[in-house]
């Protein structure tokens, strides 16, 4: 299988946090999820796969090239967007076209048109007068106007209203169909990341907890609903959190290790990704 990107055992350590270990896969034509909750390691190890910060341990390969010299060599290949637009507000769309030009020499001005057409973006005006839809939007258009075959976007969805995130969510799925691209994506929203994600990776405290396709993800787990006694009677092995409640308690379940007639519900990635959470503390 080729991969456009693979971090083993990556560790970077500040005062008070521990990015720990770290692998992951991505195989090339699919979409990541990396998921988990604030100071969790998301945005760290994406400065990291972008060479930001400097790992004190482990490797990062991209395109099955080392990173720095994948860096070097293929920084037209890499699209990034963060979680707030990084141009100069006093720019325009027409302004941002003239600038990229100078940056990427596989630039595509015609594809960027289309996009800032389809997103129905004006060309004149400023920036700073662009809603944060708006301003999202143009992110994602210069990351896809030149030759990029991995698009790193962190929390790139994050405030942004249904209506424009389901618009970029269809961006990204048309930018999947060559098999050559690949996406990973952090996000607080996982109903986004259900509807386009192929594999979704959880970091924990600065571990990763795993890292699975969603689709055996989904079908391997599920939401027990039992009496404290019932539950008593589960196999420890087969429960990976609890909660109780007013009407007895519900259990984060592997399906496979239950048996008898118990209600197992749909379990979410928001319910697989919160009972880790909770056991864990």
């Amino acid at each position: 299988m080729d991969y456009a990107m693979k971090l083993e055992n990556v560790t970077k350590h500040y005062s008070g946090f521990s990015l720990d270990h770290v692998n992951i896969e991505l195989p090339a034509g699919c979409i990541m999820g990396f998921v988990g909750e604030n100071g969790a390691g998301k945005s760290t190890t994406i400065k990291l796969i972008l060479d930001l910060v400097h790992k004190e341990e482990g490797r990062i390969y991209l395109f099955g090239k080392n990173q720095k010299e994948a860096l070097s060599l293929m920084k037209e290949n890499i699209g990034v967007v963060m979680d707030e637009c990084c141009f100069p507000e006093n720019l325009n769309v027409s302004n941002v076209n003239t600038f990229m030009k100078r940056i990427y020499k596989t630039w595509d001005a015609d594809k960027f048109q289309q996009m800032i057409q389809k997103y129905e973006l004006p060309q004149k005006k400023a920036i700073k007068d662009f809603s944060k839809g708006m301003k999202m939007k143009l992110s994602i258009a210069c990351a896809l106007a030149h030759d990029t075959k991995l698009l790193l976007l962190d929390e790139a969805t994050s405030g942004l209203d249904p209506v424009v995130r389901d618009e970029i969510l269809d961006t990204f799925l048309e930018f999947i169909q060559d098999e050559t691209h690949s996406i990973f994506m952090s996000s607080h929203i996982l109903s986004d990341l259900e509807k386009v994600c192929d594999y979704i990776c959880f970091i924990h405290k600065g571990k990763i907890v795993f890292s699975e396709s969603k689709d055996e993800l989904l079908e391997k787990y599920g939401v027990l609903k039992c009496s404290e006694a019932e539950l008593r009677d589960i196999p420890k092995s087969a429960i990976k959190g609890v909660r109780k409640n007013r009407f007895g308690v519900e259990a984060l379940v592997l399906r496979e290790r239950i048996r008898g007639n118990y209600v197992i519900d749909r379990a979410g990635i928001e319910d697989i990704m919160l009972f880790y959470i909770k056991e864990g503390r």
